[in-house]
């Protein structure tokens, strides 16, 4: 096997003969199944963009690092299904960048959690995880209920995800800050914007139970409620799915 390596080594256009054969294998491998991926993903007419406090949700999620204990996405296996529910499919995660599926599971899959506990449930969980689970060894994220959510910049987060395909309207982009507010508080001007571009769906609550302030709690509630709830595409029978595609 050396023998034959230093012997190619000696042979300049041998060995960058060898390099491109072996690297375009590797490159076959991983671009070849790019060329099907219209016949392989599912489609999901139904799906729904993240909301700019849902948006913001997520990126206090990836600031705070919970993506390393919970993963968000279900595998095929029964005892999976049995617990979590409908298997990930890959277009649920169509509008994630980056995607948080995960591999450690220190903490549940919170590929469905959306809608499965209250707001409340959720905002004790995270100022002190020990009051509603006992055993829980999740840190404590008390500060996000007093920590103002900064929104002056939430247009610029739309405007990136819309560089890399999410179809975020200016419309959009222009009102980001107002329908952060508007969502959290659904007795203001506001609120009504919030459904009429992202949707009658749309949840518009006060999620940390103070509709006046807007924080970084109800930007994480507001992430968390969403969690497999932007299409219905796994929860419709596989004869559907596939006649939709």
């Amino acid at each position: 096997m050396f023998g034959f390596h230093y012997r190619m080594e000696r042979k300049a256009i041998g060995l960058v003969i060898a390099i491109i054969v072996v690297a375009s294998i590797g490159g076959l491998v991983e671009i070849a199944p790019l060329f099907t991926i219209h016949q392989t993903v599912e489609s999901a007419p139904d799906m729904r963009l993240y909301t700019p406090l849902e948006l913001a949700g997520r990126n206090i999620y990836i600031r705070e690092g919970c993506y390393a204990c919970h993963s968000q996405m279900i595998r095929t296996l029964r005892d999976e299904v049995d617990r979590y529910g409908p298997y990930s499919l890959a277009v649920e995660s169509k509008y994630d960048h980056p995607m948080l599926w995960g591999s450690k599971r220190t903490g549940p899959d919170l590929a469905r959690i959306g809608e499965k506990y209250s707001d409340q449930w959720h905002v004790a969980h995270l100022v002190n995880p020990r009051d509603v689970v006992p055993p829980s060894v999740m840190p404590a994220y008390d500060w996000l209920l007093s920590t103002e959510l900064r929104a002056d910049d939430l247009g610029l987060h739309l405007k990136a995800q819309r560089a890399v395909g999410v179809p975020y309207t200016d419309e959009m982009i222009a009102n980001a800050s107002l329908d952060a507010f508007g969502q959290s508080n659904p007795d203001s001007a506001q609120a009504k914007g919030v459904t009429e571009r992202y949707g009658k769906a749309t949840t518009v609550r006060a999620f940390d139970g103070r509709p006046s302030q807007l924080t970084e709690m109800d930007a994480m509630v507001a992430y968390l409620q969403i969690l497999g709830r932007l299409t219905d595409a796994a929860h419709r029978p596989i004869a559907d799915a596939g006649a939709k595609q």
